[in-house]
C-alpha cells in the first residue's frame, strides 16, 4: 500500500489477459471523459483498506475504483453495475477468452 515497502519488483513483460486490457481501456476512456482523473483512481485505492488491497490483483483494484468513481460521478448507479456483472457472470468463464 501507498508508501510501506512492497518487496522485490519482477520488471518482466507479461501478456496481458483481454479482461486487463479492456480495463486499461476503460480507464483512459472514463479519464477522457472527465469521469475520473489520476488522483480519485488513488483515492479509491488508497481508501480500500489492506485486505481488499492484498487480495485483488493490479487490475482488480484499478477496475473497483473505476466502478466507484464513474458510481460518484453519477456515470452509473449501483443497480446498473449489479444488473450488468449479473449480465457477464451468466456469459461464462470462457465469454471473451480471446486476446
Amino acid at each position: 500500500m501507498g508508501g510501506d515497502p512492497a518487496g522485490p519488483i519482477n520488471p518482466d513483460e507479461h501478456d496481458f489477459a483481454l479482461w486487463e486490457k479492456r480495463v486499461d481501456a476503460l480507464m483512459v476512456l472514463t479519464s477522457a471523459a472527465g469521469l475520473m482523473t489520476t488522483d480519485s483512481l488513488r483515492r479509491v485505492l488508497e481508501d480500500m483498506g489492506p485486505d481488499a488491497y492484498e487480495t485483488m490483483t493490479y487490475y482488480e483494484r484499478w477496475i473497483a475504483s473505476v466502478a466507484q468513481n464513474m458510481v460518484e460521478a453519477g456515470a452509473v448507479t449501483t443497480e446498473e453495475l449489479g444488473a450488468k456483472m449479473a449480465e457477464v457472470r451468466a456469459r461464462g468463464i470462457t465469454y471473451g477468452a480471446a486476446s
